[in-house]
């Protein structure tokens, strides 16, 4: 790299200012058509990455100056690739620029053999967009010519010939974003008299329980106020069910988080929605919070107060 930059791109287009950008993460992912960038960049802006695909890189150092400088984002990936025909010359300079100028910059290839990128375009009935009026390998092998220089120069080379999309999905966020996968529970509390929630992974029915509705005490209540989450939890047969269905929970959301599930919702049902399950449902939150959860409780069917 060099501390002299010209004026323009390789393009004619003028060079954008970029600031200083400390602590910022700036990504770019490019290789081949058909070797999975499409579904990496998904995986990032599932983890809260600002994900733009398809970008013409002069217009990179801008929208870092825009958005990360200012700090209105952290995290920004860019799709860059052969979509960006005439532009696509100016991803090496834009590169060396924003480096130049304090903004590191974490290039990822991604590529896959040529038997594969053909399949997955013969499964998709796309063309490759270098193909013109020849055969998808011979855009394929335009394509590879084409961005030899960006693999040389690359931070991570990923090879997904082989990879399956989960496997893909592993990759991206333990090696690339360096997170941990979580997955966010939803704990809601339901009456079974308005229906089953339609979005509910697990559904638990805590009718067995005694109904405080037939308690003239404890009817105008909610299972959020002491009294009623006192007289269910205390009930015969509560405790141990409690104990027992957060333990058979914590195994099963373990095994929901290692395939990077986002988000489950388990679902306590009662006649209402008013009583036993809004106790129930802040009580089994309670102890999956205790196991390590990211738990967030709702409550579908409790009358407004």
């Amino acid at each position: 790299m060099t501390d002299a930059h010209p004026a323009t791109y390789p393009s004619g287009i003028p060079r954008a200012s970029v600031a200083t950008a400390a602590g910022a993460e700036v990504l770019i992912l490019t290789g081949m058509s058909g070797a999975g960038r499409t579904r990496a960049a998904g995986v990032l802006g599932d983890l809260g990455w600002y994900v733009v695909d398809n970008l013409p890189p002069h217009m990179l150092s801008e929208l870092v100056t825009s958005l990360v400088v200012t700090g209105k984002i952290q995290r920004l990936a860019a799709v860059v690739d052969a979509r960006g025909g005439p532009f696509f010359g100016d991803l090496e300079p834009v590169v060396a620029d924003l480096e130049a100028h304090g903004c590191p910059v974490n290039l990822v290839f991604l590529e896959a053999d040529d038997a594969s990128l053909v399949r997955r375009f013969e499964e998709a009935r796309r063309p490759h967009p270098l193909q013109q009026d020849g055969t998808i390998l011979e855009g394929i092998r335009r394509e590879r010519e084409l961005v030899a220089p960006l693999r040389d120069d690359a931070d991570l080379v990923l090879d997904t010939s082989r990879l399956s999309i989960h496997d893909l999905r592993d990759i991206i966020t333990e090696r690339i974003a360096e997170e941990s996968p979580v997955t966010h529970i939803n704990v809601m509390s339901f009456g079974f008299k308005n229906g089953v929630p339609a979005d509910a992974d697990f559904v638990a029915d805590v009718r067995f329980l005694p109904n405080p509705h037939w308690n003239p005490e404890l009817r105008p209540l909610t299972g959020l106020d002491k009294p009623v989450r006192d007289h269910v939890v205390g009930s015969v047969g509560a405790s141990q069910f409690l104990e027992g269905y957060a333990s058979v929970l914590d195994n099963a959301l373990s095994l929901f988080r290692s395939h990077h599930r986002p988000s489950v919702t388990i679902a306590v049902g009662c006649t209402g929605g008013k009583h036993r399950s809004v106790a129930m449902a802040e009580e089994l939150a309670i102890r999956l919070r205790d196991g390590g959860h990211d738990v967030r409780v709702t409550h579908r069917d409790r009358p407004a107060i």
